[in-house]
Parts: C-alpha cells; structure tokens; sequence
C-alpha cells in the first residue's frame, strides 16, 4: 500500500526536494540523538552520574530498543507506505525528547531516552529504501551521501543549539525545544513526499532476476505460529534479563509498571524481530559482504559514536573550555569535517567503483587508518605546537591547532556512510531494501551506539585511579583500535563485493 500518487513521473527537481527534506528529518534525527553528548556535563552534575552510568545513559538506553524496533518497522515499510512510518517515528521520537526535559530523575530520564530510540527506530531504514527509488543506481552513493549530511548538520545544530540553549536557560530547556522542533516537522513530510513505486529506478531484468528474494519465505501458518512462539520466549528471556540490568545499573524498581511495561514491549519486539531477521537472513546471509560490511560499519561506529558523544565531556576535562565555547567549538569541527568527509567518501567511492564495486568499502576502510594517528594528534596539541614552540604555545594556538586538526578525522570517520549504505542496497532486490537496511543497522547500532557510548564511559572509570581527570583522554585512546579492526573488515569486503552484487 502506497500513496495514490506514486506512479507519478518523478521530475528531478522533486526528487532533489524529497532528498532535503529526508535530509531534514535525518538532521533531527541525529540532533535529538546526540544532543546528549553535548549535555552530558550538566547531566551528570545534576543527577550525580558516574562516566559509565552515563555511557548507559546514552547508549544502551537509546540503542537497545532503537536497534530491535528497527527490524518489524523496516518489514512495515517493505510493505506499506515508508513515509507514513517515518511520520509516526518523527513524531514520537521528538515528543520522548521534549520528555526529557520534564525527567525528575535518571530513571525517568533512562526510560524518556529508550522512547527517542522506539521513535527513531523508524527512521532511516525507510529512508534509504526511498532514496534507492527516487535516484538511479549510478547517482545513489552520492544521494546517500548527501543524506547522510544530516549526520554532521544534526549533530553540529545538537551541539550549538543544545549547548547554547543549556548554558543561558538550562538542559531541561534544550531538551524541550529541540524535540518541538520535530513535531513542527512532522506535517510538511506526510503532506509532501510521495512514496514511489518500488523498484523505479532499477534496471527491470534485476528485479526479475532477483525475484526469489522479493517475496518472503512461504510458511505453513502452524508452523509460523510455533516459530514465532519460541522467539517471543525468547525474547521474554532477552526482556527480563534487560529489567534485571535496569535494575542494577539505574537503580529502576522492577515491580514499577512503566519497567515492566517496558520489558513486555521489549519481549515482543525481540520475538518479532528475530522472526523477521530470519526472513531477510535468508537473502543475505550467504554473502560474505554483507557481514563483513555491517561489522565493519559497526566496529568503526564504536568509536564514531562514542567520540562524538564524549568529545565535549574531554573539551571540558582536558581543554578546559566551558559550555559555550564547546557549542561554538565542536559544533564547527563535526560541520566542516563532517559534510566533506561524507560528500568526498561518497563521489571518490562513485567515482572508483567504475573500476570495480571494491572500491564502495574500500575508500572508507583507507580513511580509517588515517583518522586513528589524526584524532590522538588533535588530542595532543600542546606537545606538537612544543615541539616548535617552548612551552607549547598559548593556549588559543593549541586550540587552532587541535581544530584544524580535528577536522580530518572528523571527516574520515564519516567517509564510510555514502558508500557503505550504497553497497547495501545492492545486496538484495528492491523490495527487501528497507528491511535489509534495518538488519544492518540493527547489526551497526548495537555496537556503535550500545557498545561505544558505554565503552568509553566504562574505560574512563577504569583509568581514572591511575590517570584521574585525563582518564577519558586514556580512554579515548584505547577506542582507536576499533578503526583499525573496521579497515581490516572492509578490505575484506572489497574482496568479495563483486560476487554478491544486485543490479
């Protein structure tokens, strides 16, 4: 089921206007995502946090239902129309955080940041499953590369606007109006983007070709009944082992109704998404570059995404910048960085794969090995200006440095989103776009965002008995191993890319 229009010839100036607006809402997506990076100082002095309660906080709170939800939102929009999802998940993913800013305590702030993941777990499978239909297969590394750009514009605009709304009016303020802003967005997608045809822009002979893998596995109602059965058993395992860690971690009560309520939900959706899962495996698990892409996404997102969540925590501890000239500062090193990391990884990787489609995984895994020995640099500023300068130099040349130098692997960090997104497209026929993307999201997000975010929080307590307040720049440090596994990763896909690729 998709809107009446959807047959409609598409002009190109409506399909460059679709692309801004999903670029829009990805911006949101990532401001309301991150946004707690930047808050995260004023969070754990008003709630007495430790780092890895605030790598919870910002991690697995966000990624554990954002990560299962995706998949059954994903099968939704391989089916019905992707852009009444995505309206629904802008919708509640905002109004969860403007909740935020009404949290009395962290558990109540614990439970609100698990809404912004239910919301947002709608967002983006569907929309690359849009973009592939509006853009042909030459142009949709750069298309989606260009909708990546809501990467850096979310998390720059998270970052001042957040930062900037918090040191003049407090945390509770940007919260609230940062969600408002979603809300206020959420009509002009709905009555605006048309959900096309499905497969519009491929070649016909693929989809025929491919058509095995268009239409779900036959099953036998009975046995679709016991199989979904012992994955909702499953799944009630997997929910009440998540109680019992809000238990221990947040200090939640596991006899309040909202954490119980939350744990039936997680049930369900890990039953149903585990039965999905199995489906979409079907298609993809023989193609070794579809696991060596999505581990390798995933390895460079732990640390993509815990330092971009910890970064302004450093700027504070070891830079001693205060809030607002954080806002300004990081604000325009992911901006600058992140925007021509993105469109540069996406045409230099367009560009290549004329040569072969290696060069989809390829450019980022390049990037990778360059951005480990950049971001330790910028974090060392002083000690390289020192190596010119006695002294190391005043403190504004220390800055500049560590800037311009931040921007690069900023960028590079990036590079990866264009192509590798791309290159999962083709691994399976048009419709089961969505619901692939969603697997490898599921795969990407559970490690990235769970795994990273926490990660570094955890480390940074580790070290802080040897290193004290420079125990998250320690830790910091330990998290550039991870490019180096996901450069190894995406070579390996490189190799095999080839063979697994679907016109």
């Amino acid at each position: 089921m998709t809107d009446t229009a959807a047959a409609a010839p598409v002009r190109p100036g409506y399909r460059y206007y679709v692309l801004a607006v999903l670029i829009l809402v990805y911006m949101l997506n990532f401001l309301d995502r991150q946004i707690i990076g930047i808050l995260g100082p004023r969070l754990i002095e008003e709630f007495g946090l430790t780092d890895r309660e605030f790598g919870l906080l910002g991690g697995i709170a966000f990624a554990s239902v954002y990560s299962t939800l995706a998949l059954p939102l994903a099968w939704l929009a391989d089916r019905y129309s992707r852009v009444w999802i995505m309206t629904g998940a802008l919708t509640v993913w905002s109004g969860f955080t403007a909740l935020c800013g009404v949290a009395g305590s962290y558990g109540q702030l614990f439970l609100f940041r698990m809404g912004v993941g239910v919301g947002e777990a709608g967002g983006v499978a569907p929309a690359y499953s849009l973009i592939a239909d509006y853009f042909p297969p030459n142009q949709r590394g750069r298309a989606l590369a260009g909708f990546a750009f809501g990467i850096p514009l979310g998390m720059a605009a998270g970052t001042l606007v957040g930062g900037l709304l918090a040191a003049q009016f407090g945390w509770r303020v940007a919260f609230i109006v940062v969600g408002l802003l979603g809300l206020l967005l959420a009509p002009l997608l709905r009555l605006t983007v048309r959900d096309p045809e499905r497969g519009a822009t491929d070649k016909p002979k693929a989809v025929i070709a491919d058509a095995s893998l268009a239409s779900p596995v036959a099953v036998r109602p009975s046995a679709a009944i016991g199989r979904l059965a012992a994955y909702i058993m499953f799944g009630l395992s997997a929910g009440f082992m998540a109680l019992a860690a809000l238990n221990h971690f947040a200090g939640l009560a596991l006899g309040d109704a909202r954490v119980l309520g939350f744990g039936g939900l997680l049930a369900l959706v890990i039953g149903i998404s585990l039965m999905i899962a199995q489906v979409v495996a079907s298609a993809v698990m023989p193609k070794k570059s579809f696991w060596l892409l999505s581990l390798g996404a995933a390895s460079s997102s732990v640390c993509g995404y815990g330092v971009a969540g910890w970064l302004p925590t450093f700027f504070i501890r070891s830079f001693d910048l205060t809030l607002t000239q954080i806002s300004w500062y990081y604000a325009g090193i992911v901006l600058i960085g992140g925007t021509l990391g993105i469109w540069l990884g996406g045409m230099i990787a367009d560009k290549l794969a004329k040569r072969g489609k290696g060069a989809y995984p390829l450019t980022p895994a390049i990037a990778f090995l360059i951005s480990a020995p950049l971001f330790i640099a910028a974090m060392n500023s002083p000690w390289l200006i020192g190596l010119v300068l006695p002294g190391g130099g005043s403190k504004l040349q220390q800055l500049t440095l560590a800037f311009l130098i931040f921007i690069v692997p900023t960028g590079l960090n990036l590079a990866w989103l264009g192509p590798i997104t791309a290159a999962v497209q083709h691994l399976v026929a048009a419709p089961m776009r969505s619901t692939a993307s969603a697997l490898f999201l599921l795969i990407n997000n559970l490690l990235g965002i769970a795994v990273g975010f926490y990660y570094f929080g955890w480390m940074s307590d580790l070290l802080a008995p040897r290193f004290g307040d420079e125990s998250l720049r320690w830790a910091i440090y330990t998290g550039m191993g991870f490019y180096l596994l996901a450069a190894f990763l995406l070579i390996g896909a490189s190799r095999t890319l080839k063979k697994d690729w679907v016109d």
